[in-house]
């Protein structure tokens, strides 16, 4: 979908979006995207490139300094109304340590008051999607780094989002690791019909999980391309070593290089 031409169905539309702190830093600057319902899209590019200041827009937490943003066609001030749902899994799993996973994975619930049987039945709902179901009364010191961010992967499902928003969740777990939760997130998107939206550093990881990839650039922060992701609508290991899949790889690191470039010799 052509980011110029707003949609007023569309999860998240950004029209000439610049974001300008008070020191002066250029975080963003005439970001334009539309990214229709129901879509997996990554936004790829280097640090300073605005990626997670664009994410923490889309979650409300930070507001731009000029231009419009839309939540399912509404103003973003009323992110979490009309009946939609929006959860963000951080860089960090951000569990509280003295609790069980299941009442970790229950606080969103809690804090919205949900009655204690309900929640509870969502809970082991959660657990089960994300591989810890046998794990709920255990505390997070007791878990691997990858399997604490399952649990915070649980507490954002948890309440059956309509917009999942993930800032480089699996950037510092092992590759293996990294590899299978990029796999059971994609199937998660797939069951539930979720827009998600995942930042990520890796053109390996974004290629693998999206249907489509926003790259972004650097000084000052804004979307260069966008690509579409076609081929294998299923994603397995046999697609990581395919020709589209390389091609894919080839075409986003030609475009950042050619990026880096530019914005080298504009300094």
């Amino acid at each position: 979908m052509n980011a110029n031409s707003p949609d007023a169905s569309a999860a998240l539309s950004v029209q000439r979006v610049d974001k300008i702190y008070a020191n002066g830093t250029v975080a963003l600057e005439d970001a334009r995207l539309t990214i229709p319902q129901g879509d997996f899209v990554s936004l790829l590019g280097p640090s300073g490139c605005g990626k997670s200041t664009l994410l923490k827009m889309f979650a409300g937490i930070e507001t731009p300094t000029h231009g419009h943003m839309r939540w399912w066609g509404q103003p973003f001030d009323t992110v979490g109304s009309a009946g939609r749902r929006m959860s963000m899994v951080f860089q960090e799993a951000t569990l509280m340590p003295w609790a069980s996973i299941a009442d970790n994975v229950r606080l969103p619930l809690d804090l919205a008051g949900v009655p204690r049987r309900d929640a509870d039945a969502r809970v082991a709902d959660a657990l089960a999607n994300v591989g810890l179901e046998n794990f709920g009364k255990v505390r997070p010191r007791e878990l691997s780094g990858g399997m604490q961010m399952r649990a915070s992967l649980a507490r954002a499902l948890v309440t059956e989002p309509d917009l999942l928003l993930l800032d480089e969740p699996f950037g510092a777990l092992d590759e293996f690791t990294r590899n299978k939760l990029d796999s059971d997130l994609r199937t998660l998107w797939k069951k539930r019909g979720m827009t998600v939206v995942f930042v990520t550093h890796s053109i390996y990881e974004s290629v693998y999980l999206s249907e489509r990839v926003v790259v972004m650039q650097a000084r000052p922060g804004r979307v260069i391309a966008e690509v579409a992701i076609d081929g294998a609508a299923e994603r397995d290991d046999a697609y990581r070593v395919s020709a589209p899949f390389m091609q894919h790889c080839k075409t986003l690191s030609d475009l950042i290089s050619d990026a880096h470039h530019t914005s080298l010799g504009a300094h």
